[in-house]
């Protein structure tokens, strides 16, 4: 039996069931908006015109949970090495499937080096639970307010990554991950991760204000997945809000999992995919196992244009290319 057959096949996921949640009230829009209108030439009208949007797109957003327990287990044969956090989801679904409440999933931290897989996991948790995907990278950003806005009253000020999520997206129970949250940066006068003792905690999530709208929002439903390499650069009081994780690098068969299980998803979101057969063949299979799973997206994704290229529709291990990793800096995760 060839190392792919050992990979099971993905299976149609649940269907979703999807409520509704107003994740804020129109009302308190409009009566934000009038107190603006009476400054007459001095309103601000970068604020006026996010008003206008949020009563324009009403407040109601989905909020989705599989109507069953997705395949978790195929989950734990693609990524081996988040074996204990997928089992600690699967305990937190089994519960949120037991009623009629709404999808509950305690916010997440994932340590580990860079380049295992962190970000691909939280890509792949939002997949199975047929919810929305946010991406908020912490080291590349200096700004304090990049979570929860800027006061209006600066200049260029807008609103933060968790208001843009809930009200410009079409969910009220979104994946958000915090990536290299350890690496958070900022001036002494705001803490970045400040706005995390409010969101991290269901009740004061509910009433979550951006400094910039400065309208409650309610993001008590939203999931939340971090990533670090150090927690010693973590205020204690995060640390304590959420669950924590320690992942190891995959073995090789880990590895050989992991790169399957991302050619068969790089395969299934493209239409150009149907024209690739469905498993990723052994040998290039071999050369892509070598990479870190932050690298395997990347040198698959330029592998299939490879071997189109040659006027194939399959991957060979020649459309690997290893060296364009090398020649690319290894920065984050």
């Amino acid at each position: 039996m060839s190392a792919t057959a050992m990979v099971p096949a993905p299976t149609r996921p649940p269907i979703s069931i999807a409520g509704f949640k107003d994740v804020y009230q129109v009302s308190r829009v409009e009566e934000a908006l009038a107190e603006l209108q009476e400054l007459g030439a001095n309103a601000n009208e970068a604020l006026k015109a996010t008003y206008l949007k949020m009563i324009k797109a009403g407040g109601q957003r989905f909020t989705i949970k599989p109507s069953a327990l997705p395949d978790i287990d195929t989950l734990i044969e693609e990524l081996p090495n988040f074996a204990e956090p997928l089992e600690d989801i699967r305990r937190q679904l089994v519960l949120s499937l037991a009623s009629d409440d709404a999808l509950d999933l305690e916010p997440m931290l994932l340590l580990g080096d860079p380049g295992i897989g962190k970000t691909h996991f939280a890509r792949r948790l939002a997949k199975l639970l047929g919810t929305g995907y946010n991406f908020i990278g912490m080291s590349s950003l200096t700004a304090g307010w990049i979570l929860s806005g800027a006061s209006a009253q600066w200049k260029n000020a807008k609103p933060g990554k968790v208001f843009d999520a809930l009200v410009y997206g079409d969910y009220a129970n979104p994946v958000i991950v915090v990536d290299e949250i350890d690496k958070a940066g900022g001036d002494q006068q705001y803490d970045p991760l400040g706005s995390l003792y409010t969101l991290l905690e269901a009740d004061t999530a509910a009433e979550f204000i951006d400094e910039f709208a400065e309208v409650p929002i309610d993001a008590s439903d939203v999931v939340w997945v971090a990533t670090a390499n150090d927690a010693r650069a973590i205020p204690e009081p995060i640390l304590n809000r959420m669950n924590v994780y320690t992942i190891d690098a995959p073995d090789a068969e880990g590895s050989r999992r992991i790169a399957a299980g991302i050619y068969r998803e790089l395969r299934d979101e493209h239409g150009w995919g149907k024209l690739f057969p469905p498993e990723l063949a052994a040998d290039a299979l071999d050369r892509v196992a070598k990479l870190k799973p932050r690298e395997m997206r990347r040198v698959l994704l330029n592998a299939f244009g490879n071997a189109k290229i040659a006027g194939r529709n399959e991957v060979l291990a020649e459309d690997i290319s290893e060296e364009r990793v090398a020649r690319k800096p290894r920065i984050g995760f």
